[in-house]
Parts: C-alpha cells; sequence; structure tokens
C-alpha cells in the first residue's frame, strides 16, 4: 500500500491552516511578531527543491546583505505544511509558494500576504515508472502529486481528461480503468513509492525527476513546461504588512531576488553546485549529478526527450528550469479559470465566485518587481519580450 495516510495527515493539517478559523491563531502571532520586531531581518523559509534557487542564490552571493538588509540563514523546511505554518506565523517572512496554493492561502484563509514576483518558470515533470509509455497506461493506477493547489495537478489533470480519463481522489478501492487515482505525497516520499511501485508516477518538482532518470526507476513522460509554456510553479510570497509598512525593506528584498534569478541564469552550473548537498551552505541534500541535469542539461539529452515525447513542442525552446520574475496577469487569470474545474480534496468553494481578473490585480502586487526589473536591464535581461503581458500558450 502506498504511503497514503501519512499524505493524508499532512493534507488534513494543511486543511485546517488554510481556513480562516484554522489561520486565525498563526495570524495572531505573526501580528504579535511584527508588533514586537518592526525592523525584523530577511527569514527565508525554503524546500529543498529548485523551485527556491533564487532565494537561496541571494543569500549565498550576498545580494540581501549589499541592499543592506539583515538576512538569517535561511530555513529548510520539510513539508508545504510546514512552510505555511511558519510563514502564516511569522517565523519567516519570505517564502516560495506553488502558485496555485496561494490563492488558497489569500481567499480560503483570508491571509494577509501577496505574490510579490515569480520565482521560475516550468521546472517540473511527469515521471512514471518503466513499463508506463503513454498517458493512457496511467488508467486504473495511482499517481502522486505534491498538493492539490499546484501546477502539477492542474497540468495532470488537463492532460489526463483528454486522452479521455477521469481523474479522481480514491482513499479506498482500485480505480476504475479510465480512472487515475490522484493521491497527495511529499516529493521526497515519491521515489521510494515509484521504486517500490506502491504508485505508477508523480508529477513534481525538479530534481526529483531527474534523480529518478539516474536512479533508473523512472523516466519523464512529459515536462509540464511544455504543456504550459513558460508557466509558474512557485512564486515569492510576503506578508502584506511588510509591503505597507516597509516598503522600502520590501524592495530591497525583491530587488536582491530579482539580482538572484539573473546570475542564476547566467551561471547554471554555478548554481547548481551551491544548491547541492556538496555546497558552502549545504541547501539542499540533491547530488550535484541530479541539480546539474536539471540546470545544465546536454543537447543529447534534449534529443533524448524530443525523441520519447516528453518534448512535443521543440519550437517553444523552453528551458527545462528558467527564472522570470515578473507575474503576468495573464498567468493569474488562466490559472484561476482552470482551477475552477480542477478536481481538488476539501473546501474548494471559494473559487467557485472568485473572478480571473480581479485576482491577478488583488493577489498579486507588482510594484517593487517592476524597479527592480528596470534596474537591471528591463524584461529583455531574462529573454523576455519588453512588454508586462503576455498570451498564455497552453497545449496538451
Amino acid at each position: 500500500m502506498c504511503q497514503i495516510p501519512m499524505s493524508r495527515r499532512e493534507w488534513l493539517k494543511l486543511a485546517a491552516l488554510f481556513t480562516a478559523t484554522g489561520a486565525a491563531p498563526l495570524l495572531s502571532m505573526a501580528n504579535a511578531h511584527a508588533a514586537a520586531e518592526p525592523d525584523a531581518p530577511v527569514r527565508i523559509g525554503y524546500l529543498p527543491i529548485t523551485d527556491a534557487a533564487p532565494l537561496l542564490v541571494a543569500h549565498n552571493n550576498g545580494y540581501f546583505a549589499s541592499e543592506g538588509l539583515t538576512v538569517e540563514q535561511p530555513k529548510l523546511l520539510r513539508s508545504w505544511a510546514q512552510l505555511v505554518e511558519a510563514f502564516l506565523s511569522g517565523q519567516v517572512n519570505v517564502v516560495h509558494l506553488l502558485s496555485p496554493m496561494t490563492l488558497w492561502a489569500r481567499y480560503g484563509s483570508r491571509a494577509p500576504a501577496k505574490v510579490v514576483a515569480w520565482n521560475h518558470v516550468n521546472g517540473s515533470g511527469l515521471t512514471v515508472a518503466p513499463d508506463i509509455d503513454s498517458l493512457r497506461d496511467l488508467g486504473g493506477k495511482t499517481v502522486a502529486i505534491p498538493f492539490w493547489y499546484s501546477i502539477h495537478n492542474v497540468v495532470l489533470q488537463d492532460m489526463l481528461r483528454q486522452q479521455g480519463l477521469t481523474p479522481v481522489l480514491k482513499r479506498r478501492g482500485t480505480p476504475a480503468a479510465n480512472e487515475v487515482n490522484l493521491v497527495v505525497m511529499a516529493p521526497s516520499d515519491m521515489l521510494p513509492a515509484l521504486a517500490a511501485r506502491q504508485i505508477a508516477g508523480y508529477i513534481v518538482a525538479e530534481p526529483f525527476n531527474a534523480t529518478a532518470e539516474l536512479m533508473k526507476i523512472g523516466k519523464i513522460l512529459r515536462f509540464t513546461g511544455d504543456v504550459w509554456k513558460n508557466h509558474a510553479c512557485c512564486v515569492v510570497f510576503m506578508h502584506e504588512n511588510d509591503l505597507t509598512q516597509r516598503p522600502a525593506w520590501s524592495q530591497k528584498v525583491v530587488n536582491a531576488i530579482v539580482k538572484a534569478q539573473l546570475w542564476a541564469r547566467a551561471h547554471p552550473q554555478e548554481t547548481a553546485q551551491l544548491l547541492s548537498k556538496d555546497g558552502a551552505h549545504r541547501y539542499s541534500p540533491h547530488t550535484l549529478a541530479s541539480l546539474d541535469r536539471v540546470l545544465v542539461p546536454s543537447s543529447s539529452l534534449a534529443d533524448t526527450y524530443r525523441a520519447s515525447g516528453a518534448i512535443r513542442h521543440a519550437d517553444w525552446h523552453a528551458k527545462r528550469i528558467d527564472f522570470q520574475p515578473y507575474p503576468f496577469p495573464s498567468y493569474t487569470e488562466a490559472l484561476v479559470q482552470r482551477l475552477k474545474r480542477t478536481v481538488v480534496d476539501g473546501d474548494s468553494a471559494f473559487l467557485a465566485s472568485l473572478d480571473p481578473a480581479f485576482a491577478a490585480r488583488d493577489l498579486v502586487d507588482d510594484r517593487f518587481v517592476r524597479k527592480s526589473i528596470d534596474a537591471v536591464g528591463g524584461l529583455t535581461a531574462f529573454g523576455q519580450s519588453g512588454a508586462f503581458q503576455r498570451e498564455e500558450i497552453i497545449v496538451v
């Protein structure tokens, strides 16, 4: 049996945190922290995935310090529940969160926090057991996702439906031949679960997909960035109190993160090294080989993915992971629209009345990131057109 009970406990904890009632005690703690320490240093919370790279690069390279900020050693947390709890209670004040999770936080639990920048684009994939050759082969099987409110769940369900498969949330029993059972599982649990054949696959951030390849226990069936071109995965989330009460401090925080993204784009090998378990700060438990495979992919590997169908849109020229900080409103609108038809566990009533255009305006505060981007040469420095708008390209 797969590790569903542990995942279920994790989910129930998060479900409680993301209700107005459950979040209230933590938000009170955050207010107390802010009142007692109005000049709090930068306190980063992160999970050991490549999504956290800009926050960790900014710390490693001294970009916060160069902005005149005091910064503590980033706090590694092992689950989304731990990360959310630390953020809502004010233990950390700068985090990367799954982009759909921020919608649940702001409109489900009424957390006074906003997206200030994207942390990265793409950087995720659907990894399956060696005997799975197509999405249709997942019928009657179980696939793990990192969280219900994740771009992974949204993209996966779109792909399954396109193949005539129905995503289901069966905690007991076997799914029918036209169903795919979805379970929430911590990324660190996905590899052993796949190796033990407890699940048929998982969709998650890197380098867990690369690691499965290197361990020869799985293969990448599709990259999410090959379905939704240059989609956001994790975004930078900050307390609204800091944005309103400490705007100069907030600007400097975003400046440092934007500089880190630009550096990471230009120095992928060095980024892999500093993120690895052999890096000076040991930010993650991952090997340099797995991180290299993500950040410094070879052309021969890209040829392999095109041949297998993991990459179908070579003309998009999408990187396996890339760094681009501007939170395009069109993405948030499309995300809300797709979430409305995505199957999730728990109370999702807030989605029914959530207007996509309103969410794009209200969830995101782009004042700081616009200034930061302009200061480093504009969006063209990140391989984008100069306009702060785009059209979403989604081809399942």
